[in-house]
């Protein structure tokens, strides 16, 4: 057997063993009753808008192409979605305090504003999450709206 017959063996090998080691998925049972739109509702075409250009990476619920069970892809989209959720989880956004949920949205506007999210490598493979200037627009609306409700309800708890 030459060289080059015996590394491809192993490389095969190597890939058919590390498709047993799987990261564990995103997925719950049921809708988070601290979803952020439990306390900054959007119009239903909206909110179904976020969730698809945003939900994948930003909440405890990923819809998983078929794709996400070859390794080590698995891994690279797992790294994705802890990394996402690390940073902004709209699942759990009602945990957050008032400074904390306030300054979120403020994310939300900045990354928005900038072009910056959703990601490139993201929308590549999942055009319909691809955002035009309107819908962009109406997220960055909403979490505008978001910052006031946020910061009008910590001064009224202020005052308590």
């Amino acid at each position: 057997m030459s060289k080059i017959t015996k590394v491809l063996l192993i490389l095969l090998a190597a890939f058919i063993v590390i498709q047993f080691i799987r990261p564990a998925k995103n997925l719950s049972a049921a809708a988070s009753s601290n979803d952020v739109f439990a306390q900054h509702p959007a119009q239903d075409t909206l909110k179904q808008l976020i969730q698809t250009a945003c939900y994948d990476c930003h909440s405890n619920n990923t819809n998983y192409p078929w794709y996400s069970n070859i390794q080590p892809v698995a891994w690279w989209l797992n790294h994705h979605v802890v990394d996402g959720k690390r940073h902004l989880n709209f699942s759990e956004f009602a945990t957050y305090t008032h400074k904390r949920a306030d300054h979120k949205m403020e994310e939300v506007v900045e990354q928005l504003e900038k072009g910056e999210m959703p990601l490139s490598s993201y929308t590549f493979l999942h055009p319909e999450a691809d955002l035009n200037k309107e819908q962009t627009q109406a997220i960055i609306d909403w979490a505008k709206q978001s910052r006031g409700r946020i910061m009008a309800d910590s001064l009224s708890k202020k005052a308590e």
